[in-house]
């Protein structure tokens, strides 16, 4: 409470004691019993009243938040030039008033959801693009009265700078942007390029009218039905489209992949094949150095062969009978157990 209105009350309290005075002295005058000093009494009330009733008529305290437009009954113009700045201020008691404007920030949203908007119902702005697409747009504007436009604004617009001026602006600025651009780029592209461009435009249409844009939000962007089902349609092929490529470029991969071991393993059967013919051609080159150096030993010995042929017999062999006509009896391999050796010859009976 301010002090403006604690004036006013104490003027109510004064005037309802000077009307229960003035009721007393009437019951008391109808009774024939002395009302004197209850007049005087009656009388210093009234004059109390008037004058906290005049005091409370000239004092205005303005909120931080508040510009006052004084409307004068004495000034040649009907208003004072200058709005009443916040604080404890005096105006001529019953010759002027005071209209309160807010300076704080203000938000008018257009909404397509029924109880967003400041509008009750579908609020939303109509719009149609450069390539004549419907859409609808959900928009805020945040703004405050200019400090120094408040008188400007109550003889332009009083109370009413909301209605019809702010949103019938903001309708008609958001209107034109879009015809500026594609359906496609509202929603993509040029979305940004085209919420600078709204906000450009309001910004000097509240400067000439007195009022401060402080942003403007581009709440939502829908389509008509059958633009929806269209862009629906089209994200389905789009995503099949997709789909199909993924598949394509799997095939190509697995394809690649089996080239590629099938590669590996051609390469590894011909290292293999490499291998098994190098390996060939070493243990022939080794065979042919054993045979040329077995042909060396046995040129040098010629009984080398038969030794080896005898090495080769089986273990169990114990007695070799050589025919008759060699003198030589060869010994066994070392280790196995020989027995006395006779020469062979023709059989005789006993």
């Amino acid at each position: 409470m301010n002090i403006a209105n604690v004036f006013a009350a104490i003027a109510g309290l004064g005037w309802v004691a000077a009307i229960g005075v003035l009721a007393i002295i009437l019951v008391r005058t109808s009774r024939n019993q002395p009302v004197r000093r209850l007049g005087t009494v009656a009388l210093i009330l009234f004059l109390v009243a008037v004058a906290l009733t005049t005091v409370s008529s000239g004092v205005v305290f303005i909120n931080p938040q508040e510009r006052g437009v004084v409307i004068s009954a004495v000034s040649p113009s009907g208003y004072r030039s200058d709005a009443l700045q916040p604080g404890l201020r005096w105006v001529i008691p019953f010759a002027e008033s005071v209209v309160r404007y807010p300076v704080s920030k203000q938000t008018y949203t257009m909404s397509i959801s029924t109880s967003e908007g400041d509008v009750q119902g579908d609020d939303s702005i109509a719009a149609r693009t450069a390539d004549g697409q419907e859409i609808f747009v959900d928009a805020s504007v945040i703004y405050a009265i200019d400090p120094n436009q408040a008188v400007s604004i109550h003889i332009a617009w009083q109370n009413r700078y909301s209605e019809d001026f702010v949103r019938p602006q903001t309708r008609g600025v958001i209107r034109d942007a879009v015809s500026q651009f594609g359906v496609e780029e509202v929603v993509s592209s040029k979305r940004f390029e085209m919420v600078d461009e709204v906000r450009r435009n309001l910004e000097q249409k509240f400067s000439e009218n007195g009022l401060v844009l402080v942003d403007f939000v581009l709440r939502n962007i829908t389509f008509s039905p059958e633009y929806a089902a269209s862009v629906e349609q089209k994200q389905i092929a789009e995503q099949q489209a997709q789909q199909a490529r993924f598949v394509v470029e799997q095939r190509k991969q697995e394809a690649e992949q089996a080239r590629q071991v099938a590669e590996g393993k051609a390469d590894a059967q011909v290292i293999e094949a490499k291998g098994a013919a190098e390996a060939r051609v070493i243990e022939a080159q080794a065979e042919a150095q054993s045979l040329e150096l077995i042909a060396a030993a046995l040129q040098d010995n010629p009984n080398l062969l038969t030794y080896q042929y005898i090495s080769k017999l089986t273990p169990s062999i114990q007695t070799l009978l050589l025919p008759s006509d060699s003198p030589f009896l060869f010994p066994l391999p070392q280790g196995v157990t020989q027995q006395p050796q006779t020469p062979a010859g023709p059989e005789t009976n006993p």
